[in-house]
């Protein structure tokens, strides 16, 4: 199983498709240019495909960052398989792999956040050693 990095344009839209079932909010036409930007502030994507496919199989987008809270960490902002490659070891390898980058940059933590009802990706956290550390808060902001 090879992970690849999206260095480019055309890396970024190979994963579209898994990037925009996981999150539906982000508007197709930019996805490429906001996956851009954010990749200029940070950001990484890697992903694993078949030789076959058309598309990425599975991916994950993370960060590096520092807090007071937490000194500097590995924030991972998105992990997604495809529902028929789920069970295969691909959101492990991803998350092996962000932990290997980690331990080689002297990262002592990796955070993620993931929403109440993942109860399998919940499994696979914990199973890797991740535990609860926190509730995070959001508050939509409107001009209302």
């Amino acid at each position: 199983m090879e992970i690849r990095i999206a260095n480019t344009k055309e890396d970024i839209e190979f994963c579209s498709n898994a990037l925009l079932t996981f999150r539906p909010n982000v508007d197709p036409d930019t996805l490429v240019e906001q996956t851009l930007r954010m990749m200029q502030e940070g950001f990484r994507l890697i992903y694993i495909a078949d030789d076959n496919s058309s598309h990425a199989e599975a991916i994950a987008g993370f960060r590096t960052f520092e807090m007071l809270r937490t000194g500097e960490i590995i924030y991972i902002d998105d992990l997604f398989t495809f529902p028929e490659n789920r069970g295969k070891g691909y959101a492990s390898s991803l998350l092996d792999h962000i932990h290997g980058l980690a331990l080689k940059s002297g990262i002592k933590t990796v955070h993620l956040d993931s929403g109440f009802p993942l109860y399998p990706a919940h499994r696979l956290y914990l199973s890797k050693g991740y535990f609860l550390a926190c509730h995070h808060f959001a508050k939509p902001i409107s001009d209302n």
